[in-house]
């Protein structure tokens, strides 16, 4: 069996992939876009990265699994591989540049391996079991290690969610509007981006009510891997049951009161 260390370059050189087919399509003015049937969109880059990464873990590793949003598949009892071609493709037709490439290994169902590639903000971030969380910025001498916040108290806190208007349909607007009202300030990144930042200590809770396993396989290496917890928003812990909730760990448990506050 190959070391996670040999998966984690695996999972670089997927990214590196992933990279070239989307900072040629981002901006395109030939971009492709068409509708899911759950209305959501998708454009040409999803689905070339998809079959792109694919493609090079059919060579390097055919007896895994894969699970991707765009062709499918299942998390297996074994390894599995976990793709979001773009994470954010709202933001990549729209022009904004806050979108990553999603990859992660789930082993035994547990994500061992995460790389999150956002290259046109110009940061990578990757995490490996047991080996830490790292983010590569353009232009940096080396990568950095990252560690989650001290911060202590929900006043002090820095807060991200997706989209306000999840939480209306899939979970409970009022409760989240307390835990905004509960923290110091309170931001919509979104997206893979609030877990990373998560993760490098700069936030401190990141939730979203609503959120596939691809959207969050690889982004709950990251946040254990520096230090910090991840569950679902009813505090059962894992990627896979539809929604997140990350923190640096010592708010979890008072953020996760404060949303289950009837």
């Amino acid at each position: 069996m190959p070391t996670f260390a040999e998966d984690l370059a695996v999972a670089l050189r997927l990214a590196d992939a992933a990279d070239g087919i989307t900072r040629a399509r981002f901006l395109a003015s030939d971009l492709v876009v068409d509708r899911k049937p759950d209305r959501t969109p998708v454009t040409d880059a999803d689905t070339a990265v998809e079959d792109a990464v694919r493609a090079v873990l059919a060579q390097r590793r055919p007896d895994d699994e894969i699970l991707g949003e765009e062709r499918g598949g299942t998390i297996g009892a074994g390894r599995t591989w976990v793709l979001d071609p773009i994470d954010g493709t709202k933001n990549f037709l729209r022009g904004v540049p806050a979108w990553a490439t999603l990859i992660a290994l789930v082993d035994g169902g547990v994500p061992v391996v995460g790389v999150v590639s956002a290259p046109a903000l110009g940061r990578r971030w990757w995490a490996s079991a047991g080996e830490g969380a790292w983010v590569a910025a353009e232009g940096a001498v080396a990568p950095r290690r990252l560690r989650v916040s001290a911060v202590g108290q929900l006043a002090d806190a820095y807060l991200s969610t997706t989209d306000l208007n999840a939480w209306t349909t899939y979970h409970s607007r009022e409760r989240y509007l307390a835990l905004v009202e509960s923290c110091w300030e309170s931001r919509a990144f979104g997206d893979f981006w609030q877990y990373c930042l998560v993760a490098e200590g700069a936030l401190d809770i990141g939730v979203d009510p609503i959120a596939n396993a691809w959207d969050l396989a690889a982004v709950q290496v990251l946040v254990t891997e520096a230090g910090g917890r991840f569950s679902d928003v009813d505090g059962k812990a894992g990627f896979d049951h539809g929604s997140g909730i990350a923190t640096n760990g010592a708010l979890h448990d008072a953020a996760l009161a404060v949303l289950r506050r009837t």
